[in-house]
């Protein structure tokens, strides 16, 4: 009737078509007692969930090579032409502001390399969260070349940003970022459940103690190449899988919101660097509102044309203690704070250190090295900067595209797989693997594996709404079986 039924599994589906390993034979091996359960929760996930991973692999792969788009399609802004000595940092400044005295200025990033241009970002009402208006300069003539609107810490310009909200969401608010948290939430547990039976299915093979048969399809089982190539294929990709399920996770609405409470709990997030002026209660970029709420009057206005001047000095200091790679100078907003420098997520970094300098007197009054950071706050930025794309560059983005590529068409083998398992010359769906799981499971796996399911779906709700949906078409499907009977 259900995964829960008792009943004998040959009474509930008699027209099923033998599965490999569900036998009573291998169902009572100690080894195997985990293939029944894993083989019909595979096939209920990649029947209803796998639609949302192959939306999320094809959006991915877009996604994976949009940094390199982006440096082609807008290398008019990143890119110039012109050598020679770089004008003074202060003088590149002035001249963004100079075109855009509107606007708050709120940070510069120097180029990073030669021929980059340097980015001077500007707070604009107009735009939305995490956006800001980027005047791109060019830093051997001090001459803006011309501006963008750019997105988060990683300074997206459009196209790549609209990639990413197309892989995030399909451009549909709230609803598409449920098909991503599903996604990113089952990824893992249908990978795993997936290496589970095609080591089952190798262990069945001749020479079944080498290593050898897990990365290698065997073509000599004509009629079973679709599921050889399926389960290998599968793991092969299967490290990295898991890596962009887990840091997918991270943006989710709801799982991401546990992790961030597991992060805060373990002490694993991402450090900063203090800007509050040494004998100031300024706590940073959040300052005034704090002052105000605590019934201070507030901080007189900061005279940007000052800070503009303090940049040069702040960016030698910064240089001299280490900053050497691109990173990006937070322009202070009250007196009381030090201009705060960090190094940005580019391609081919893998440490991201900051300080904190106070512009009039060019005294490091902060520091924070990577490595002080958390092991775990190191793993999640090593972590999301491969899933960016940005980790080893371009290499990092074609693994990507690789891994995506080979996802999909796992997926697409899984599905002809289920669709040759109708029954012969009939129009019917696929039937599912045969009932009466938990019977045929042992105890000692069974026990653990429901506390670990209810676990999980608490912490990642879209797999706990989800199992109980499926639980509810099982037993659904057991009463119209029985009641054919």
């Amino acid at each position: 009737m259900s995964i829960t039924d008792t009943r004998p599994a040959e009474e509930n589906t008699p027209s099923a078509p033998p599965v490999p390993g569900d036998s009573p034979r291998s169902g009572s091996r100690r080894g195997f007692r985990l293939y029944p359960l894993a083989m019909r929760l595979h096939f209920y996930a990649g029947i209803f969930v796998a639609p949302f991973i192959l939306i999320a692999a094809l959006t991915g792969a877009l996604y994976a090579i949009a940094p390199t788009i982006e440096g082609f399609v807008s290398r008019d802004l990143l890119q110039v032409e012109t050598t020679g000595p770089a004008r003074a940092l202060s003088e590149q400044v002035g001249a963004a502001v100079a075109t855009r005295p509107d606007l708050t200025l709120v940070a510069v990033a120097p180029a990073p390399n030669a021929g980059d241009t340097t980015r001077v970002l500007f707070n604009d009402p107009a735009l939305g969260d995490s956006e800001r208006l980027s005047v791109f300069v060019d830093p051997h003539t001090a001459r803006p070349v011309g501006e963008s609107v750019v997105y988060g810490s990683g300074g997206a310009l459009p196209l790549r940003t609209w990639l990413s909200e197309f892989h995030r969401s399909l451009h549909l608010g709230e609803p598409g970022r449920l098909y991503s948290e599903l996604a990113a939430s089952w990824l893992w547990v249908i990978a795993l459940f997936g290496l589970v039976l095609w080591v089952h299915r190798v262990r069945k093979r001749r020479d079944r103690r080498s290593v050898r048969w897990l990365l290698k399809p065997d073509l000599s089982q004509t009629r079973r190449r679709k599921m050889n190539w399926h389960g290998a294929i599968g793991f092969w990709i299967l490290p990295v899988v898991l890596l962009l399920s887990a840091t997918g996770m991270t943006w989710s609405t709801y799982a991401g919101e546990n992790v961030t409470k597991l992060r805060e709990g373990l002490s694993w997030t991402t450090p900063a660097v203090s800007v509050a002026l040494p004998g100031t209660q300024s706590g940073g970029a959040s300052a005034p509102s704090e002052h105000h709420s605590a019934g201070h009057t507030a901080p007189a206005p900061v005279d940007p044309t000052a800070r503009i001047t303090q940049l040069d000095r702040v960016y030698e200091v910064a240089r001299g203690n280490g900053i050497t790679q691109g990173a990006e100078i937070a322009i202070p907003a009250t007196p009381e704070q030090a201009f705060g420098i960090k190094e940005l997520r580019l391609p081919g970094t893998y440490s991201i250190d900051s300080l904190a300098v106070d512009g009039e007197t060019g005294t490091v009054t902060d520091r924070l090295a990577y490595a002080d950071w958390p092991l775990m706050a190191k793993l999640t930025n090593w972590g999301i900067a491969f899933h960016m794309g940005l980790l080893f560059g371009l290499v990092n983005q074609l693994l990507l595209l690789a891994i995506m590529i080979g996802l999909a068409t796992v997926i697409v083998l899984g599905y002809r797989m289920w669709w040759h398992r109708r029954p012969a010359r009939q129009a019917a769906l696929p039937v599912p693997p045969r009932r009466g799981v938990l019977r045929r499971t042992s105890r000692w796996i069974t026990v653990p594996a429901v506390a670990a399911a209810v676990a999980i779906g608490w912490f990642v709700p879209l797999i706990g709404v989800s199992v109980l949906v499926f639980l509810l078409i099982d037993v659904a499907l057991g009463l119209a079986a029985r009641a054919e009977v």
